[in-house]
């Protein structure tokens, strides 16, 4: 298991560069199993996430070729059915929550799908009855295999359109069902759909692809099936996630730092966000720079109530962003509500935050009320793991801010999600090192 070593108490000075959205990246890359001719994506980040999925559809026998870490094509003219009912096959999608999205096309181009329960972070509860529910009024039917713990999906009389109440706004269960109403009979009409930039570019690159899909960027989506699709070339946006991480390190480790090329008409109500927080911003074309700051002051409603930051669907804040405004509100001056939503295990990982001298109330698995007291109480390293991609980020942000060395375990998780983090920001100042247990 790999760590990080943290000095903290030093700051940020240059420029770095968000690189392609993860989130985006893990559902194009499920949209070449939909057509025998070759996909190229572009901007990939070169993450085990990534890595992970490209290998899962190599053993599928989609042909992989790769021009360079943030170029990949994909040609699905060889898919080898048979793998999906394999003991590996069930052992590395339970590796990897984005394995789910490879069934929505497989059973569109082909009939069939094997799910089993899949991987990724453990938040809590991710259930995954949208993706099921949409699939069934597509016409699918479902096996559940009590002893491999898997469902086999098929449609013996193929897909047909059909219109779709999504009984919540899940982004991977809205790219699910797209992908699989592209090649269905009919028209698809599909209310309640998730509406993220990444769902948007979606879209896009499957009507590059030949899809026709009416609707893109609102929540209600209407698809007329087509026969084939064939091949396309796409460029993912930048991650809005790793956007939101920059700022609140620069803000927590008082830099002065230029986010470049951040896409900035894609990320939504997240800066003026992070305003509300006290942190100041300049937009300089589609640059994002923070300029170093002693204070920054919280926010609050017009009628004097806390500031209260929650996740919603877009254009409401993302979760990935909350436990980062979590971390950068404990050295705010300003008291701050943050109410996670979606998943219940998310906010554990404050007693890390409150070991490290953080004024924090944990007041249900959803709910915790940071207290900040401007610079007056400035974090103490510590020894913590991290559970989970963002979670992990939030404790490298803290360590970054603290006075003293930290040691951060179990790093992986944040690889999952952040290429080479530890020399992009070295390169700007940070001093993180490496290590191998």
């Amino acid at each position: 298991m790999s760590s990080f070593i943290v000095e903290g108490g030093r700051s940020l000075k240059g420029k770095i560069s968000p690189l392609g959205a993860k989130n985006e990246a893990l559902e194009v890359i499920c949209a070449s199993l939909l057509t025998s001719e070759k996909v190229t994506i572009t901007n990939l980040p070169d993450i085990a996430d990534i890595r992970n999925l490209i290998l899962l559809l190599a053993d599928l026998g989609v042909k992989v070729t790769t021009t360079d870490h943030h170029s990949v094509t994909f040609q699905a003219d060889d898919i080898n059915l048979d793998y999906l009912d394999s003991y590996e096959f069930r052992v590395k999608m339970k590796s990897l929550r984005g394995s789910v999205m490879i069934a929505g096309p497989l059973l569109a181009r082909f009939g069939k799908a094997v799910l089993s329960r899949p991987g990724g972070d453990r938040i809590g509860r991710r259930r995954l009855d949208t993706h099921f529910l949409g699939w069934q009024k597509l016409g699918a039917s479902f096996d559940y295999n009590s002893e491999t713990k898997t469902y086999s999906i098929t449609s013996p009389d193929g897909l047909k359109g059909n219109y779709i109440l999504l009984d919540e706004a899940s982004v991977t269960g809205t790219a699910n069902v797209i992908m699989a109403s592209v090649l269905a009979e009919g028209t698809t009409t599909i209310y309640n759909a998730a509406c993220e930039p990444y769902i948007q570019q979606l879209c896009r690159i499957l009507i590059n692809m030949g899809a026709k899909i009416e609707g893109i960027g609102s929540n209600l989506l209407k698809i007329e099936g087509v026969s084939s699709l064939h091949g396309a070339t796409h460029t993912l946006l930048p991650d809005m996630i790793e956007v939101g991480s920059f700022i609140g390190m620069a803000a927590m480790t008082q830099s002065d730092v230029i986010l470049e090329n951040v896409g900035l008409k894609d990320l939504g109500i997240m800066p003026e966000t992070f305003r509300r927080l006290g942190i100041n911003m300049i937009i300089e074309g589609d640059d994002i720079h923070i300029r170093q700051e002693e204070i920054y002051e919280v926010d609050s409603f017009m009628d004097g109530s806390i500031m209260t930051f929650a996740d919603a669907p877009w254009p409401g804040l993302s979760p990935d962003l909350l436990s980062i405004f979590l971390v950068v509100a404990t050295q705010a001056k300003g008291s701050v509500l943050i109410h996670q939503k979606m998943f219940e295990s998310r906010l554990f990982f404050v007693d890390k935050l409150i070991e490290m001298g953080a004024s924090i109330i944990l007041c249900d698995p959803h709910r915790a009320a940071v207290i900040g007291a401007g610079r007056f109480n400035f974090l103490r390293a510590t020894n913590m793991v991290s559970p989970d991609i963002r979670a992990g980020i939030a404790m490298l942000i803290a360590a970054m801010s603290a006075k003293g060395t930290s040691v951060i375990q179990n790093i992986n998780q944040i690889d999952r999600g952040y290429q080479r983090i530890d020399e992009r920001l070295n390169a700007i100042g940070a001093n993180i090192l490496r290590t191998d247990d």
